[in-house]
């Protein structure tokens, strides 16, 4: 073991040491700290968290679920927003000299940088109990700046979580599936309800996993082209895939085009793009970028 035995992740010690520092919660920053160390260690048995990894934990609030990643990691870096928290982790964390807490909003992080210097740029670990009204953003980012990584487990709302393992015909299927889809594979490694936090949510969480592929699933000659094509198609989902491109005149793709190139992939012309699969927005991208070479 790296660390000490982990003392926070029931009740009453969460309450001493928030008492202790008369520690306000901030709405804005969503916060909600995990008062349940059964969810603890399911949290750290989805990361697969072994002494030969460096994890870089996102909110770790009083340093609840950093104590547990300290005792099974190489080392962690913990990230926290609220300057009114580093003086309660340097104290719960005091014991664990394996630990950096950094006081920064993490977008503004270079996350790659950070794998460089404490990692020697081999990929890192991601853990993170996430503001719900920010979820989407940081693990997006993550993806899209290609952070070194070998999986991202996260508490999520639940909805959220649902919405990122949705397959094609699905209601929660959407543009985030896809978009997390084409960087990893999510898997629900826990359902948790709202009585595991302090204060208490008004939604149920999720704990999920995303495990990074070292190469996409699909071949797409242009990411940007690719994502802004599944947005579209999505803005309203209702629409047909014909009508939903058409109303987003920057594409520069036009009804026929559109209709063109699904009869050369045998599907029909009105079909909804919560009815194709990552592969055949790729294929039918590709075919957009063929189009416009001719």
């Amino acid at each position: 073991m790296a660390g000490p035995v982990p003392t926070l992740g029931n009740p009453q010690n969460t309450i001493e040491i928030l008492n202790k520092y008369r520690f306000v919660f901030q709405k804005k920053y969503g916060q909600n700290f995990l008062i349940d160390s059964h969810v603890l260690d399911k949290i750290i048995k989805a990361a697969d968290i072994t002494e030969e990894d460096y994890v870089v934990e996102i909110g770790p609030g009083i340093g609840t679920m950093t104590q547990y990643l300290a005792s099974a990691a190489k080392g962690v870096a913990a990230i926290e927003i609220d300057r009114a928290l580093i003086p309660i982790l340097e104290d719960t964390l005091k014991d664990y000299n394996n630990v950096t807490i950094i006081n920064e909003d993490v977008l503004k992080v270079d996350l790659r940088q950070l794998a460089l210097e404490k990692n020697g740029g081999k990929p890192v670990k991601i853990v993170a109990n996430l503001p719900y009204y920010i979820t989407t953003p940081i693990i997006m980012g993550l993806f899209e700046k290609h952070v070194p990584l070998l999986s991202v487990t996260v508490m999520v709302q639940k909805e959220v979580a649902d919405r990122m393992q949705a397959g094609p015909g699905t209601k929660d299927y959407g543009a985030l599936s896809l978009a997390v889809q084409y960087y990893a594979m999510p898997y629900v490694a826990a359902n948790v309800p709202p009585n595991c936090f302090m204060p208490r949510p008004g939604v149920g969480s999720a704990v999920i996993r995303f495990t990074a592929y070292e190469e996409p699933p699909v071949k797409a000659e242009d990411e940007g082209l690719l994502f802004a094509v599944i947005r579209a198609s999505f803005n309203q989902r209702r629409k047909t895939l014909q009508n939903g491109l058409s109303h987003v005149p920057e594409l520069g793709i036009s009804k026929d085009i559109t209709i063109q190139i699904l009869r050369e992939m045998g599907l029909s012309e009105s079909i909804r793009g919560e009815a194709m699969t990552l592969e055949q927005f790729a294929e039918f991208t590709n075919r957009v970028i063929a189009c416009r070479k001719i």
